[in-house]
């Protein structure tokens, strides 16, 4: 076999491989699903696209890329991503034909004893040195006839696009945390300017009705309830100081900064951006990096099932190789020396103890279960749409009653603080109306953190944000 010949044999290798890998698309789940969600929505905007983007807040938009870019754990997603691919390479190359190259010098001194050689004087020991080169191109290649290594390639292919689907998802959960965390820190900072507030108000008005007492005007029984208001409400300051400084840390953290607890915050939380299209297709879940990826491995299965089925069948492998093998090295390039030869290999599995039937139940387990958390996440996250659509809907109305509650409440006890300085009601109506008060407009701050919380569990849920209302299916 000559040079071009022995290429020409590697090019045919190349040309004989019938199978690639290409990770296999799993059916629809057998989970019936509505066309759109039960809970009622009004439109009364366009909808969003990018959905951190409708809280109309510069700072947040900053905060999620910085976390984007420096978080670490978003970083170990990344380098098991580049692992997943690095893997799926590796899978895939059985299928193509093995090729190395090799090269060798071989030196060998040869002595002839014993042989009667004319000429040779007594006691001479005759030798012969020679030396030997060699160069080699060997190939060899499994062919895949059943499908088998195509089959393992796929699975790897479909591991790998699962965990793209992880990685996306990272980053979106990754976002949604950095903008839950905003939004806390933000109420933290407004529980703490209430709580300031109400201590310092708690102070003046312990001041004044001490200086009564000392006058002889109010009796003891309120002096010793004005000290006890004033140190609940400043043990209520010291838990939101820490609280505060607790959002502050794990903000930081998100976003790869040292928790030092010194942090620019805005004044007050944002108002929820515009109510939710109505008639959102229930298909837009589809979009969620965790179905993407449960499904992948459920392809990914599939496909490890088919592998071990395939065991069972006979592996048909060729080995080639060619070179040149001279005592000289410039023979070495020469077709004359030229050495080749080619190798068929058939092995058929006959008994393994079990192995292969074993490795065939372990994949069909596996695909069965992959199947059925497939199933469930999918109902889960139609259940996790749905109650964000409702807790959306019920905390607005929550927000509305607090609203209305916080507006009597300040009044209340204005009007009480002001009956009691003329005398005609007792310190224990103005100490209930102040803690009702407060207790009114702290409760209204979470809500209203809760509302934007709810909104950014619906974009999560939904896979992003909402689609053009050119594009959302009416019922």
């Amino acid at each position: 076999m000559n040079t071009h010949a022995t290429w020409h044999f590697f090019a045919l290798c190349f040309a004989l491989i019938t199978s690639c890998a290409s990770a296999p698309r799993v059916q629809q789940s057998q989970v019936q699903t509505p066309q759109t969600y039960q809970t009622e929505t009004a439109v009364t905007t366009p909808a969003d696209t990018l959905w951190w983007a409708a809280f109309n807040d510069s700072r947040l938009d900053s905060l999620i890329a910085q976390a984007l870019a420096y978080n670490h754990n978003l970083h170990a997603a990344a380098a098991r991503l580049k692992a997943a691919r690095a893997q799926a390479k590796m899978a895939g190359a059985p299928l193509y034909p093995q090729i190395s190259a090799g090269s060798s010098g071989l030196r060998r001194k040869q002595n002839f004893i014993g042989f009667p050689i004319p000429g040779q004087a007594p006691g001479e020991v005759l030798s012969n040195t020679s030396t030997t080169y060699g160069v080699s191109i060997n190939a060899t290649w499994e062919i895949d006839l059943w499908g088998r290594l195509g089959a393992s390639a796929a699975a790897a292919q479909a591991t790998y696009q699962a965990t793209q689907a992880m990685y996306r998802g990272a980053r979106m959960s990754l976002a949604a945390q950095t903008a839950k965390a905003w939004f806390a820190t933000i109420e933290a900072r407004r529980q703490l300017e209430l709580a300031q507030a109400t201590y310092e108000n708690s102070l003046t008005n312990h001041e004044q009705v001490r200086t009564r007492y000392e006058r002889g005007v109010r009796p003891s029984l309120d002096m010793r309830q004005s000290k006890s208001e004033l140190a609940l409400s400043q043990d209520r300051l010291h838990q939101r100081e820490q609280r505060y400084e607790m959002t502050i840390r794990q903000l930081e953290v998100l976003i790869g900064r040292y928790p030092s607890g010194a942090f620019a915050i805005a004044g007050d939380l944002p108002q929820v951006p515009h109510p939710v299209p109505a008639g959102l297709p229930a298909d837009l879940i589809s979009r969620r990096p965790d179905l993407i990826a449960v499904e992948r491995q459920f392809a990914a299965s599939q496909a490890n099932h088919k592998a071990a089925k395939r065991l069972r069948y006979p592996r048909i492998s060729l080995t080639a190789s060619s070179g040149t093998s001279s005592d000289a090295l410039g023979n070495l390039l020469n077709g004359d020396f030229s050495v080749w030869n080619l190798i068929g290999n058939l092995t058929q599995p006959l008994f393994q103890g079990g192995r292969i039937q074993g490795n065939i139940d372990l994949a069909s387990a596996r695909e069965t279960e992959a199947a059925a958390l497939f199933a469930q996440t999918v109902l889960q996250a139609y259940g996790e749409v749905e109650n964000a659509l409702s807790a959306e809907a019920h905390l607005a109305k929550r927000q509305a009653a607090l609203e209305t509650a916080a507006e009597q409440a300040r009044e209340a006890r204005r009007l009480a603080e002001d009956r009691y300085y003329r005398g005609l009601t007792d310190l224990l109506t103005v100490l209930q109306t102040r803690n009702t008060a407060y207790l009114t407009e702290s409760q209204l701050l979470v809500v209203r953190q809760q509302r934007l919380q709810t909104r950014i569990d619906l974009h999560l849920a939904l896979g992003g944000g909402f689609p053009n209302r050119e594009t959302i299916i009416t019922p």
